[in-house]
């Protein structure tokens, strides 16, 4: 190995730096973020899907989060081949999915999501489940449903639950709850589709209500020593500007209900890992999270590229960023943990190479990765 590549080797240690807390012990501080990937026909994953996730475990990344696995209710996909989290030939498929990671040295949690107001109807034709949401709002001034009542409020929490323990009976080493991304317990967050007046609207914390059910339904279904990771953004699809918390002492009003509710790690998703969250503070979104909860954090964004995500996305493609500020921040310990996206799901073994000096080998991400599980 060159003088050049022991330099880039040791710069990175801080991200092979294992971690543990009362519930987990991982090797790294590398979390594979959760990506959307639609290869589970019926919503059932297979031995490709296995394959896929194996890869990055044997490549030595720290955590693997799945892809979104929907939880089991009519209208919780978007997509027919979007993987589901209930049903014998699905947690069978899961349950092979675990095998190979675990075979390879891996730890793996499911992420379980339901996509809310997110559901389009024309992707459902043979369907009658319409999209749902608090308030049947998907976007400013666009109402596709009736509110939910409070009674199919309680079943959804029943659901979530449900899918949880199902996580820890098929042997995965943890669970992952979607609250982000305008899907649907971020529906209930945001002041903009939630116009409800009962105990699930209201102000910034009484909009908790139906997470805090839901941490609570999961924790009650795991039992105290399972980890949750609870996945939550600021941004929102339809506005990349929005803010829930505009400042640090509302972003703590907020976090307070959801940590007490039993979230072991909150996983901070945002667009750049390195923008400030607040003015007059340089922290991130996972760097305020820790700072206000004392939790662990996930941070994540664009973590590996030179050109963030939602660029990418237009063609313009991405090339292998190097790493140091985000080096620099861990080593602050602003954030426990890295989820890397796009960057390791073009390349498998992402994690070995950083590990290994090999960064001039790391390949470019492009929407072409999008079209296989490599």
């Amino acid at each position: 190995m060159s003088s050049d590549q022991t330099q880039m080797t040791r710069s990175v240690q801080p991200l092979f730096k294992p971690f543990a807390n009362d519930k987990w012990s991982l090797a790294n501080r590398i979390v594979m973020a959760p990506m959307t990937r639609g290869f589970s026909p019926g919503g059932v994953p297979g031995p490709d899907v296995a394959a896929y996730y194996r890869r990055r475990a044997e490549n030595g990344v720290g955590l693997i989060v799945t892809e979104g696995t929907v939880i089991n209710h009519p209208a919780a996909a978007a997509d027919r081949n979007v993987p589901h989290f209930y049903g014998e030939a699905a947690l069978e498929g899961w349950a092979n999915v675990v095998k190979e990671v675990h075979a390879a040295g891996g730890k793996i949690i499911p992420q379980i999501w339901h996509v809310g107001t997110a559901r389009q109807r024309e992707t459902f034709p043979d369907s009658d489940a319409a999209p749902i949401g608090p308030s049947g709002i998907a976007a400013p001034d666009r109402q596709v449903s009736e509110p939910l009542t409070e009674a199919e409020v309680v079943d959804l929490v029943g659901a979530y639950a449900d899918a949880a323990a199902a996580a820890k009976r098929i042997g995965f080493d943890g669970v992952e709850i979607h609250g982000a991304h305008g899907y649907l317990i971020d529906q209930f967050f945001w002041d903009v589709t939630n116009k409800r007046e009962d105990r699930y609207g209201g102000d910034l914390v009484q909009r908790t209500r139906f997470a805090v059910e839901v941490i609570e339904a999961v924790r009650k279904a795991v039992g105290p020593d399972f980890p949750i990771v609870f996945r939550f953004s600021q941004w929102k699809p339809t506005d990349y500007t929005a803010k829930l918390a505009k400042t640090p002492e509302e972003l703590e009003r907020f976090l307070a209900p959801l940590a007490a509710a039993g979230v072991d790690i909150f996983h901070c998703s945002t667009r750049r890992f390195w923008e400030p969250e607040f003015e007059g503070s340089e922290l991130n979104l996972a760097g305020w999270t820790k700072r206000l909860t004392g939790k662990p954090t996930i941070t994540v964004g664009s973590v590996g590229l030179d050109n963030e995500f939602t660029n990418v996305f237009a063609g313009q493609g991405a090339g292998t960023d190097n790493i140091n500020g985000l080096i620099d921040r861990l080593e602050r310990e602003e954030f426990d943990l890295v989820a890397v996206g796009r960057a390791l799901l073009n390349d498998p073994a992402w994690a070995a190479k950083v590990l290994e000096g090999r960064l001039g080998e790391l390949e470019p991400f492009s929407p072409q990765a999008l079209r296989s599980l490599s």
